[in-house]
């Protein structure tokens, strides 16, 4: 989503913070209205709730502001928000899974004091783990996911996630995204899981068993969000937010399997999608929106508007509120105006512009989600899982998906794997000792930074740990110290996300390239770890590695990553993109039905090497 944020204003995040023990779960009491009592069916708890509501309350439901625009805490309960998100940059005094906890109960306690009592759907861009959170695990982006071409190991993934999300208190991932990226310019490639349909339904709906596993009511579950509906990785030139310019045969068959997978997963909700098909803005367009994924998908949740998104429709802000709610759009994102939404779209509902039966469509798919997921009888999380947040056996999780995420592209003189009782080891490069460059975008922050951002384990460290009778040294300029047999160099992008992230030129920096050169030019082996975000031009450094090994955006595991350094684990790792020699080349993708393109890549769709 695109985030602009203003300061963080401490005195209302200090008036939401809650430290009291987990909250009791409230349970059916004597004599509790129909929509309370978890023994009645969803539909008539819904419709029960429904009848009981003024029109306040219904749009109050269907507005989603982000918490750090809130002018009050008090604001939850004075325009009976349906929806509360934190964005990349919507960061709290105290980010500990903890502080994320009791700042959550401090916003839903205000929900649940309302007249209805209806509790908050909190949201967050949960991506790759709970990334927002300093000390959650962090996986690989989904790009890397993609190479690992296994269902289970992404579920297993998504379950992990939802776990940790559900221990701070929020029920709601903004993900899976199920983008079909086709062209690697783009800065959210590495959002999804490949350049085919096929590949990426299948692990988008893995995604989505592991958000929500079966059903919505499942303890430890979240609510997904399968995003950006629809075309958002096939822009013109890969621009963020572009223009979609394909037919519609084109658009069913590259960019909409990963719906209909979704959708047949189960997913609760979709977020719409900021591009536009054919020069029309998706968050405006009722075909798509209602005529194919309500009625032909048989979509039954709700859809959400990503950031700000319904400001890009034309006209002034009613006309561009009616025009979205028209289209379908159910709960709009409205991070910083949302008194001024909530407001027009009543007058638009009191005005007759927009019927009250579009309104209680759009209400009724929320409830009816909240009421699926458990929420009226589990409003505040679940307290006891904030010691799994970070642990080991999470992490153990996120280390097997860097193993398998690996793909190894170039083993001359079967360099690769290297002993762990090598007498001396070099490292060098940038990206060797930086947990915040191993996570990329998405982690604490919306563009991500380098440093120790979070709790993780470097490249470097973990060929420590690997070889812990080896010498191992490190220089990140490229200074080879006496003794060393091997190198290893690792190189790669800056965080980045959306916006952001768009280049023209996918060139290496050439700083790297100097640096792979130098430590070559010493006379030793030399390995080279690719950590990026899409296949990068390797052209220049060709002639100069012995082995390159595509690491993509890892996480924090970076034990993941010495563990194919060594051997340990056999590279299984298999290309989700096709691998460009040149500029020139880019787009260039297999065919949705697995046709090789014209042009000859440096590798193609599908390459990986193993050791044996």
């Amino acid at each position: 989503m695109l985030t602009r944020y203003p300061a963080l204003i401490l005195t209302v995040l200090a008036a939401c913070a809650v430290t009291l023990a987990a909250p009791r779960q409230p349970g059916p009491t004597p004599g509790a209205l129909p929509y309370q009592d978890p023994r009645r069916p969803v539909a008539e708890r819904v419709d029960d709730l429904l009848a009981r509501m003024t029109i306040d309350e219904k749009v109050g439901q269907m507005t989603q502001p982000d918490h750090t625009y809130l002018k009050s805490p008090d604001d939850v309960a004075r325009y009976f928000l349906g929806s509360v998100l934190s964005g990349g940059d919507s960061e709290i005094p105290d980010l500990s899974a903890a502080g994320w906890a009791d700042f959550v109960t401090g916003l839903q306690r205000r929900a649940l004091a309302t007249r209805l009592g209806i509790p908050l759907l909190y949201g967050i861009d949960a991506v790759h783990g709970h990334n927002n959170v300093r000390g959650a695990v962090v996986f690989p982006h989904n790009i890397g996911l993609g190479c690992t071409r296994n269902p289970g190991i992404v579920e297993e993934a998504a379950r992990v996630t939802a776990q940790e999300v559900t221990a701070t208190g929020m029920h709601w991932a903004f993900g899976p995204c199920v983008t079909v990226p086709q062209d690697e310019r783009w800065g959210r490639t590495y959002e999804g899981f490949g350049e085919t349909p096929g590949l990426v339904a299948d692990l988008g709906a893995a995604a989505v068993r592991g958000l929500q596993g079966d059903d919505l009511s499942r303890p430890g579950g979240v609510l997904a969000s399968a995003k950006h509906y629809v075309g958002d990785g096939g822009t013109t030139k890969g621009v963020d937010q572009g223009d979609t310019r394909v037919d519609e045969a084109t658009l069913r068959r590259v960019h909409l399997p990963g719906y209909v997978a979704a959708v047949k997963a189960g997913v609760g909700s979709v977020m719409a999608s900021f591009n536009s098909w054919n020069g029309e803005k998706l968050h405006g367009h009722k075909y798509l929106l209602t005529t194919v994924l309500k009625g032909e998908l048989g979509f039954k949740g709700f859809v959400v508007s990503d950031w700000k998104a319904i400001d890009q429709l034309p006209g002034n802000y009613a006309q561009q509120i009616e025009k979205s709610i028209d289209a379908g759009v159910d709960m709009v994102m409205v991070p910083d105006v949302y008194p001024e939404f909530f407001e027009t779209l009543k007058q638009l509902v009191v005005a007759g512009r927009l019927p009250m039966a579009r309104i209680d469509d759009a209400v009724r798919r929320i409830l009816t989600v909240k009421v699926r997921m458990g929420l009226f009888e589990r409003p505040f999380g679940d307290r006891s899982l904030l010691a799994q947040v970070g642990s080991a056996a999470h992490r153990s999780v996120a280390r097997q998906a860097v193993r398998e995420s690996l793909v190894l592209l170039v083993n001359r003189n079967t360099v690769l794997p290297l002993s762990a009782t090598t007498p001396g080891i070099f490292v060098s490069g940038k990206a060797a000792d930086d947990v915040g460059l191993q996570c990329g975008g998405w982690t604490i922050t919306w563009q991500g930074s380098a440093g120790p951002i979070t709790q993780g384990t470097t490249i470097l460290q973990a060929i420590r740990n690997a070889a812990p009778r080896s010498t191992v040294s490190y220089s990140r300029t490229g200074d080879v110290a006496k003794g060393a047999r091997v190198a290893v160099v690792v190189i790669g992008e800056a965080p980045y996300a959306e916006g952001k992230g768009d280049r023209t030129d996918l060139a290496l920096d050439p700083a790297d390239v100097a640096l792979v050169r130098k430590v070559k030019a010493s006379g030793l082996p030399t390995v080279v770890v690719l950590v990026s975000g899409r296949p990068m031009i390797l052209e220049p450094i060709l002639p100069h590695a012995d082995a390159i090994v595509a690491a993509w955006l890892p996480g924090t595991e970076g034990d993941g990553v010495a563990d194919v350094l060594f051997g340990t684990y056999n590279p299984t790792g298999k290309l989700s993109h096709t691998w460009p020699r040149s500029m020139a080349q880019i787009p260039i993708n297999v065919g949705p039905d697995g046709e090789k393109p014209k042009d000859v890549p440096l590798f193609e769709y599908g390459f990986g090497l193993r050791y044996r």
